[in-house]
């Protein structure tokens, strides 16, 4: 893996990461080692737990997932190990206090103070030394609106967490509003990368709706970038259940028919069908590269050194 070379500031490719919870996590903290220009645009429509609470509350966008991302760019160092852990810690008590993350409070706390969310994320980053930045995808908060099909019936399910929990299978989704103002700063991280990472991560709630937000979809198709999709280790219960690889790359098509793909990466150990799922990734225009990139423990979990040598391999065209 890449590292600043003398007299240079930076290293690796413009890299911009798309997703949301503990998929960009493990992306982040893999892409973080590859390369210091790195922007995560981060979805908004959570609506559960601390995050549901405090955009209930206050009408903010829900920062849950937006802490996840700057937990994963903090350093190895004492110091950025330390505010990582700081940040993701939950009090635990039988008042209101209870279940609340420290980090959606200092994120939101900072966005009462400064009037503006980008740069309330722009200043934790600051403080936690974050390797990259981190970006809301919209500038307002998002309902997720999935239709789901049970037994033959097909219904309409609103809210990230009744989409994630219901019963039966999603087809697709929708956003309200259907036409959020994306972030200008998402969509010009975007229209300047050199790479753009899909996943992983639960594919209907946190993958797909960046393709949502129309101004932010027209820059994924318009970017020059290459665009890289990173599958998932495990079906997300509730939302994939029974999905195969190619299942995955097929909903991604039908959400956004005219998105060409560069590269589809998936682990070895979870293709069964080699050969349908590079069909499959031709069908967007891509090339499969197959790598054990899980975590040596048996876990559906990406090994964010694994992840990243192989993605420095592709970003340098070795692979």
């Amino acid at each position: 893996m890449r590292r600043a070379e003398p007299g240079h500031s930076g290293f690796g490719p413009q890299v911009v990461a798309l997703g949301g919870g503990h998929g960009l996590y493990a992306s982040l903290s893999a892409l973080r080692m590859v390369t210091d220009r790195l922007t995560a645009v981060v979805t908004v429509a959570d609506d559960g737990g601390s995050s549901g609470r405090l955009r209930r509350e206050l009408g903010v966008l829900p920062p849950g997932d937006l802490r996840m991302a700057l937990a994963a760019l903090c350093g190895d160092d004492e110091w950025g190990s330390t505010w990582s852990e700081v940040v993701q810690h939950r009090f635990r008590s039988e008042g209101e206090l209870h279940g609340h993350a420290v980090g959606n409070l200092l994120i939101v706390a900072l966005w009462e103070l400064l009037g503006d969310p980008v740069t309330g994320l722009d200043w934790v980053g600051r403080l936690l030394g974050a390797h990259g930045r981190v970006l809301p995808m919209a500038s307002v908060p998002l309902d997720i609106v999935a239709e789901v099909e049970l037994d033959g019936v097909v219904s309409t399910i609103r809210g990230q967490v009744a989409c994630a929990l219901t019963p039966g299978r999603v087809q697709a989704i929708s956003l309200v509003p259907e036409d959020p103002p994306a972030r200008p700063e998402a969509v010009a991280a975007v229209l300047e990368a050199d790479w753009v990472v899909f996943g992983p991560g639960s594919w209907f709630t946190s993958v797909l709706p960046h393709l949502k937000v129309p101004e932010l979809a027209r820059a994924l198709h318009a970017t020059k970038a290459k665009r890289l999709v990173t599958l998932n280790l495990a079906p997300q219960p509730g939302e994939t259940d029974d999905f195969s690889p190619q299942q995955h790359l097929e909903v991604l098509g039908q959400h956004a028919p005219d998105l060409s793909i560069d590269v589809v990466l998936a682990d070895t150990g979870i293709v069964d069908d080699p050969g349908a799922l590079e069909k499959s990734a031709a069908a967007l225009g891509a090339r499969l590269v197959m790598a054990d990139v899980a975590a040596g423990d048996g876990s559906p979990r990406h090994d964010p050194r694994r992840l990243a040598s192989v993605l420095d391999e592709i970003f340098l065209q070795k692979r």
